[in-house]
């Protein structure tokens, strides 16, 4: 029900924007968050956003270079990544809470029911 794209190849201080679609439910009353997982690495959060946009949360590492928004008419969230560096290597996921418009970005991966699958970020040295 939920699939990130966009992934790819990038130099370093290049950079993407993923997408994150959804089908066969609306996740326009959901937080949804994005995660990502290095190789021989926990998955970790790297931010996440509120049903109404209200409240957007971000891990330290990527603050200030990524940027995550949604269009709720499209079922869609996006998460623009500039600035990007080699340690931003990972597979990302997007995912959402399955609650009704919480008011709170969670950063536990366990706080969120809907998972997509993951794409792919490369950022070469």
């Amino acid at each position: 029900q939920l699939q990130a794209y966009g992934g790819g190849l990038v130099q370093t201080g290049g950079s993407l924007r993923l997408s994150c679609a959804a089908s066969g439910r609306t996740f326009s009353n959901d937080v949804m968050g994005w995660f990502r997982q290095a190789p021989g690495k926990e998955r970790e959060f790297v931010g996440g956003i509120t049903w109404s946009g209200g409240s957007i949360r971000y891990t330290n590492s990527v603050k200030g270079r990524f940027s995550i928004s949604r269009d709720n008419g499209k079922n869609t969230v996006y998460l623009q990544m500039n600035s990007l560096k080699p340690e931003d290597t990972a597979v990302y996921y997007c995912a959402a809470d399955g609650n009704w418009r919480r008011s709170v970005v969670n950063e536990l991966s366990s706080s969120y029911n809907y998972w997509g699958r993951g794409t792919l970020v490369t950022v070469s040295s």
